[in-house]
Order: C-alpha cells, then sequence, then structure tokens
C-alpha cells in the first residue's frame, strides 16, 4: 500500500483499471473525505451526503474501463450531477408535499394524479359492468345507477326481490374479483 500513496491519480486509475483492488482503494482514502465535504457542504444533509459519495464510488467501480483521466474531474462532476438531480428531486418532494398539504387542508382540492388514479378507475369499473350478463347488468344499473330498491326492481322487472338481491350481490362478486388488480397495484 505504501508503493500505491505515491502514486499519481493517473497511475492509480491505470493501476484500478488494470485489475489492482488496492488502487481503488486509494483512490477512495484519497477521494472520499473530499467529496464528502463537498456533499455536505451543498446538500446540507449527512446521510443525503454519504449516499452520493457512496454512489460515485460505486459508479467508478462499475465503469472503470470506460473511465478517461484524470480521475478526480471524473469523481467531482459525478457528485455534483448527483447532488444537482438529488436536489432536484428532492424539490419536487417538496413540492409534491405541499400539494399534498393543500389537499389534505382543503378537502375541495383535487390533485392531477388523484384524478387520473379516480378517472382509470371509473373507467375499469364501467368496463366491469359492461362485461357482466345483460340480465344482472339490468339489475345492477337499476340498482346502483338509478338507485332503486331490491323491491322497485323486482316490480319493474317481474322477478322476485330474492332474484334481485342475489344478481346484485353476484354483480358485486364479480366486479369486485376484476377490479382487485386495480386495488392491489394502488
Amino acid at each position: 500500500m505504501g508503493q500505491l500513496s505515491g502514486m499519481s491519480d493517473d497511475e492509480l486509475l491505470e493501476a484500478f483499471q488494470s485489475g489492482d483492488q488496492k488502487a481503488y482503494k486509494q483512490i477512495y482514502d484519497r477521494y472520499w473525505q473530499l467529496l464528502y465535504r463537498h456533499s455536505c457542504s451543498m446538500m446540507r444533509n449527512d446521510e443525503e451526503a454519504k449516499d452520493v459519495v457512496q454512489e460515485v464510488f460505486t459508479t467508478l467501480w462499475m465503469k472503470k474501463t470506460e473511465i478517461r483521466p484524470p480521475v478526480a474531474g471524473f469523481l467531482y462532476t459525478a457528485s455534483r450531477n448527483r447532488i444537482l438531480n438529488r436536489l432536484k428531486h428532492l424539490k419536487i418532494e417538496a413540492r409534491y408535499a405541499e400539494q399534498r398539504k393543500a389537499v389534505l387542508e382543503n378537502p375541495g382540492v383535487v390533485l392531477p394524479d388523484q384524478q387520473v388514479i379516480e378517472r382509470d378507475f371509473a373507467r375499469l369499473i364501467e368496463a366491469g359492468i359492461q362485461s357482466l350478463p345483460p340480465k344482472m347488468r339490468r339489475i345492477f344499473e337499476l340498482s346502483r345507477k338509478e338507485f332503486k330498491t331490491h323491491q322497485e326492481i323486482s316490480e319493474e322487472l317481474n322477478i322476485s326481490s330474492l332474484t334481485v338481491k342475489r344478481q346484485v350481490s353476484n354483480a358485486l362478486s364479480i366486479l369486485k374479483d376484476k377490479l382487485h388488480v386495480f386495488f392491489t397495484f394502488f
């Protein structure tokens, strides 16, 4: 290790690219603290800074054959890019958290993603209803869309109230099975 500490960055990179893992360790030891301080000053969060530096060194390991000297330039550029990406992502998360807070404080506000989910869900429900057998679908629509009682439906269709109850129950069971995938996803 003593001989590696006297090597230049370019020599260490070349040794690392040739398969010398001790050269990687030397690069790591040489730059970890500097990159960590740099990341901390930009991120103002120790854990995030550690994650950035770890990701940079993981990238160095994974792309060792693609990296060109100077290794310091690669490390600082990779760190800066990861920091900027994380900061951008944190801003997006903060904006989303503000929107969520606004929704919770004002129930009349609906987030765009919530609208999309509700629209997709409504489409799935309607498709499920349309796939029911015709008689079952008619009974279900009278019950759930026209809000008729089982007795009113039985009188309108000249069937027993028990048949209406069974058909509505079966329709709900079928729809529940069809929508299970949606509920599992969300």
